[in-house]
C-alpha cells in the first residue's frame, strides 16, 4: 500500500493534476482539495502542504505556458529538422521533425521515384535540416469514436499538426549527442537486417533497440491475444539485464566498484537513447539512475526514485502523460512497488511470477480497456513462462548474438544455425496457443463511471490483500465492478443501427435490445489498384481489420449472428475476412450464386476453416427477434448479375421501418415497387447505391418518404457520390439525408417511439 512516508509520490500527483488540467480545463486544480484535506488529516506538516499546492499551481502556469507555445502555424518556407522517429513506407514517408524553437511537427512526404527512395534508407535522418516548402492540414478526422484518432495522436507529442511537403531543399547536419546515438542506432538497425536471418531481424531488432516496424502484423496479434505484446518493449526488466550485463563484465575486468558505478550512470542513458526512448526505458533508467546516485550520499526508496522520474518528464514534455506506453509504464511499475511486500510474503518462483503478473495486470486493466476495449485473460497464466523465457533467455541470447556478430561472424553464423530452429519452434507454439478460443474479454470501452469505479474496486483489492481478508471477499471487491463492465453496454432496451464510415463503401451494424443479437450488412472494402512493388507498404490499409474490427470492440461486440454480403462487390464484402479472423461470425447470408465472384474467394475459404454456414437468401425470407421483424424483400432469383441482386433488407419494430437497399439501382427498384404495392413509407432508408444517379429514382423516393436516408460514401471520392440531383430531390420533398463522407458514422437509436440521431463529426441532426 501507499506508504505516507514517501511525500514524493504527492508532489507528482500535484504535477500530474496540473498538467490534465492545463490540457483541459483550469477546473481540475479542484482535484488538489481532497488530496490536501487527506494530507492535513494524516498530521503532514503545513510546510508540505502548501509545498505541494504551490507546486500543482507552479507547474499548471509553466505547462500552460509550454502548451501556448506549440500552438502557432508554421509559416513556409521554414527550416526543419528531422528527429529519430520516421518510418519509410511504401512510396512515402512520414514523421516526426523540429523547428527552430523545437517544436514538432508530423511531416509526410511523398517519393518521386523508387531511386529516390533508396537513397534514403541508406542513412539516419536524424539530424538533418531542411528548408522545407509545404502545407500545414488538419489531422483526419477518425472514422468513429474508436478508431485511431491522428489529432489525439499529434496531442500526445506535443505536435501542432501536419505537413504535408511539397518540395524541400537539404541544408547540413546538425550534430549533437542525441544525433550520434540515433546514427548508431540506425547502423544497429542496419547490421541486423543484412547479419541475422531474416526470421530473427524483427525480434532483434524490438528486443535490442526498441524498434518494431518489422513485427509481422499476423505475430503481432498472436502476441497480444496472449497478452506477452509488453516482452517486446523495452522495460525496466531489459534494462536491469543490461545493468547487470554491464556492471559484472566491469567487474570482471578489474574495475572498482565505485568507477564501475559511475560508467554505469553514463552508460544507461546512451543506452535509453539506443534503445529508441520509449517511456518504459527512461522510467527504468532515471529510476535506476537515482537509485544509485542517492546510495552515494542516502538511500532513496524507490517509490520517490519513481516519483521524481515521473515529475521529471513531465516537466520535460507535459503531452506525455497521454502517450499510451508512459501511462501503462509507470501505472505498472507503481503497482509492482507498493506490492513488493504481498509478493515477498510467497517463496517459490512460480507463484511469486504469477503475483508480479497479477498486480501489474489488475492496475492497468481498466486503463487497457478503455485505450484497446480488450483484455487478454491467458496473460496470467502464459506470462509465467515467458517472461523468464524472455527476460532470461531470449534477450540474451539475442544481445550474446549481436555482439558476436560484430567480432566473430563465423561463431555468430553457427549460433545462428542452432538458434533459428529453436525460436521457430517457439512461435509454433505461440500460433498454437493464440489459437484456443474465448481467449480475449472484450466487454467494449467503459465509461468514466465505470472506470472510476473499476479504480476504487483496484485499490480496495490491493487494501484488502494487503490486510489479509478473505479471498472470496477480496475477489467480490475485485470482480463485481468487472462485471458491471461486462453488461453496461448491453443494458438498453434500445434498437441501434449504425452506418460505419469505411469510406467508399457500405457498412451498417444493427443491435437488438440488450444486445440480444447483433447483425452486420457489408464490410467495406477498398478498390486496389496494381501498384509498382516499390510503392507497396508493408502493412496494408484494410477497412476489415482497421475501421470495422475496432468499431465492434469498442462497442463491446464480440459475436456477429448475420453476417449479410448484400452482394460480391469489393467495397461491400472485402473487409469481411478480417472480420471472420477477429470476431466471431455464426451465419453469413449472400446474394444467391454471388458466392462464384473472385472478391469472394478469401472469406469463403476462411469461412470453410472456421465451420460457418454460408446461406444463399432470396425474397420472402424473414425472421423475428426481440419484437423485431426482418425480411428479405429482394432477389427473387437466383441468377446473379451485380448491383440490382443485391440483398434488400426490410425491417420494422412498432411503428418504424427501415429499408437497406444494398446496391441497387433504378431498374431493381421499380421492380420492388411493382411486387411489394402495400409497401409504404419509412422511418429510415439507406439508400441504394452510395446515392448514385442510377439509383434512389423519383418515383422510389415518393413511395417510400423516408423521415431520414443515409448515403454511405466516402469523403471527396471519385465517383461523386451522392450524386448532386440525387441529394435534391429527396431535398425537394423536405426530407433529412446524410453522407458518411461529411457527417463520419452515423447512429440511428430507436428508444421506444423516439428516433435519436447522432453522428461522429456532428453531435445531433
Amino acid at each position: 500500500m501507499i506508504s505516507f512516508k514517501h511525500k514524493w509520490i504527492f508532489y507528482a500527483l500535484s504535477v500530474l493534476i496540473a498538467s490534465i488540467a492545463a490540457h483541459e480545463s483550469v477546473r481540475l486544480l479542484f482535484l488538489l482539495v481532497p488530496i490536501t484535506l487527506l494530507l492535513y488529516m494524516k498530521k503532514f506538516s503545513i510546510i508540505h502542504i502548501l509545498s505541494i499546492t504551490i507546486t500543482a499551481v507552479f507547474s499548471f502556469t509553466y505547462f500552460t505556458q509550454a502548451l501556448h507555445a506549440i500552438e502557432k502555424p508554421l509559416q513556409f518556407p521554414t527550416d526543419l529538422t528531422w528527429t529519430d522517429e520516421y518510418k519509410i513506407n511504401g512510396d512515402s514517408l512520414r514523421g516526426f521533425m523540429k523547428d527552430s524553437q523545437e517544436t514538432k511537427v508530423y511531416v509526410v512526404y511523398q517519393f518521386e521515384s523508387e531511386k529516390e527512395k533508396h537513397s534514403f534508407q541508406q542513412y539516419s535522418l536524424a539530424g538533418r535540416k531542411y528548408l522545407v516548402n509545404g502545407d500545414q492540414v488538419e489531422p483526419a478526422q477518425p472514422n468513429h469514436e474508436f478508431a485511431f484518432d491522428m489529432g489525439s495522436y499529434l496531442k500526445s507529442k506535443g505536435a501542432i499538426g501536419v505537413v504535408e511537403i511539397s518540395d524541400w531543399q537539404y541544408i547540413e547536419t546538425r550534430n549533437s549527442i542525441s544525433q550520434r546515438i540515433a546514427k548508431q542506432r540506425f547502423k544497429v538497425k542496419k547490421h541486423i537486417e543484412e547479419v541475422f536471418p531474416p526470421s530473427l531481424v524483427a525480434e532483434a531488432q524490438a528486443l535490442i533497440i526498441g524498434l518494431k516496424e518489422n513485427m509481422d502484423d499476423e505475430m503481432t496479434r498472436a502476441y497480444q491475444k496472449l497478452g506477452i505484446t509488453h516482452l517486446f518493449a523495452i522495460s525496466g526488466l531489459h534494462v536491469g539485464i543490461v545493468a547487470f550485463i554491464f556492471y559484472q563484465g566491469l567487474l570482471r575486468l578489474g574495475v572498482r566498484r565505485e568507477l564501475a558505478s559511475i560508467v554505469l550512470l553514463v552508460i544507461l542513458p546512451i543506452y535509453a537513447l539506443l534503445a529508441g526512448g520509449a517511456p518504459s526505458v527512461w522510467r527504468a533508467v532515471t529510476v535506476v539512475e537515482l537509485i544509485m546516485i542517492s546510495r552515494l550520499k542516502g538511500k532513496l526508496a524507490a517509490a520517490d526514485a519513481l516519483s521524481i522520474s515521473f515529475i521529471f518528464f513531465v516537466y520535460l514534455e507535459p503531452w506525455s502523460i497521454y502517450q499510451i506506453g508512459f501511462q501503462l509504464s509507470y501505472l505498472a511499475t507503481i503497482s509492482l512497488i507498493y506490492s513488493g511486500q504481498f509478493i515477498n510474503r510467497y517463496s517459490l518462483w512460480i507463484v511469486q511470477s504469477f503475483l508480479i503478473t497479477f498486480v501489474s495486470q489488475l492496475l492497468v486493466y481498466p486503463l487497457l480497456l478503455l485505450h484497446f476495449y480488450e483484455l487478454s485473460l491467458s496473460s496470467l497464466l502464459v506470462n509465467i513462462f515467458f517472461v523468464p523465457l524472455f527476460s532470461f533467455i531470449i534477450l540474451p541470447v539475442n544481445i550474446i548474438l549481436l555482439a558476436t556478430s560484430y567480432v566473430v561472424e563465423p561463431l555468430a553464423a553457427l549460433m545462428f544455425f542452432i538458434y533459428e530452429p529453436l525460436r521457430s519452434m517457439l512461435t509454433t507454439i505461440i500460433t498454437w496457443l493464440q489459437a484456443i478460443p474465448h481467449q480475449m474479454w472484450n466487454p467494449g470501452r467503459p465509461t468514466l463511471i465505470t472506470i472510476t469505479i473499476a479504480y476504487f474496486s483496484v485499490f480496495a483489492t490491493f487494501y484488502l490483500i494487503d490486510v489479509k481478508v478473505k479471498l472470496s471477499k477480496v475477489l467480490a471487491v475485485l470482480l463485481l465492478p468487472a462485471l458491471l463492465i461486462h453488461i453496461s453496454g448491453k443494458m438498453t432496451n434500445d434498437l441501434i443501427i449504425t452506418f460505419v464510415n469505411v469510406g467508399q463503401g457500405d457498412c451498417v451494424v444493427i443491435e437488438l435490445p440488450f444486445k440480444d443479437e447483433v447483425y452486420l450488412i457489408d464490410t467495406g472494402g477498398i478498390l486496389r489498384f496494381n501498384q509498382e512493388e516499390w510503392k507497396k507498404t508493408k502493412s496494408p490499409y484494410e477497412i476489415g481489420r482497421d475501421t470495422v474490427v475496432p468499431f465492434l470492440k469498442g462497442k463491446g461486440i464480440s459475436k456477429i449472428n448475420k453476417l449479410i454480403l448484400t452482394h460480391a462487390d469489393s467495397d461491400h464484402v472485402e473487409g469481411a475476412e478480417e472480420i471472420l479472423q477477429e470476431i466471431q461470425v455464426e451465419e453469413i447470408h449472400i446474394s444467391p450464386s454471388s458466392y462464384s465472384k473472385e472478391v469472394m474467394t478469401d472469406l469463403l475459404v476462411e469461412a470453410k476453416q472456421q465451420k460457418i454456414p454460408v446461406v444463399e437468401q432470396i425474397a420472402n425470407v424473414s425472421w423475428v427477434k426481440r419484437g423485431v421483424s426482418f425480411s428479405y424483400l429482394w432477389p427473387v432469383d437466383t441468377t446473379y448479375e451485380g448491383n440490382n441482386d443485391s440483398l434488400v433488407l426490410y425491417l420494422t419494430k412498432g411503428n418504424f421501418e427501415a429499408l437497406f437497399m444494398g446496391d441497387v439501382e433504378e431498374a431493381g427498384e421499380e421492380s420492388i415497387l411493382q411486387k411489394y404495392p402495400e409497401l409504404a413509407q419509412v422511418e429510415l432508408l439507406k439508400a441504394g447505391h452510395h446515392g448514385s444517379k442510377t439509383s434512389s429514382s423519383e418515383a422510389f423516393v415518393k413511395r417510400f418518404m423516408p423521415a431520414i436516408t443515409v448515403f454511405s460514401a466516402g469523403e471527396n471520392n471519385r465517383y461523386g457520390h451522392p450524386h448532386l440531383e440525387v441529394v435534391e430531390r429527396f431535398q425537394n420533398l423536405g426530407l433529412t439525408t446524410l453522407a458518411t463522407g461529411e457527417v463520419g458514422t452515423i447512429e440511428v437509436r430507436l428508444d421506444g417511439e423516439s428516433v435519436k440521431v447522432k453522428s461522429s463529426k456532428q453531435n445531433k441532426h
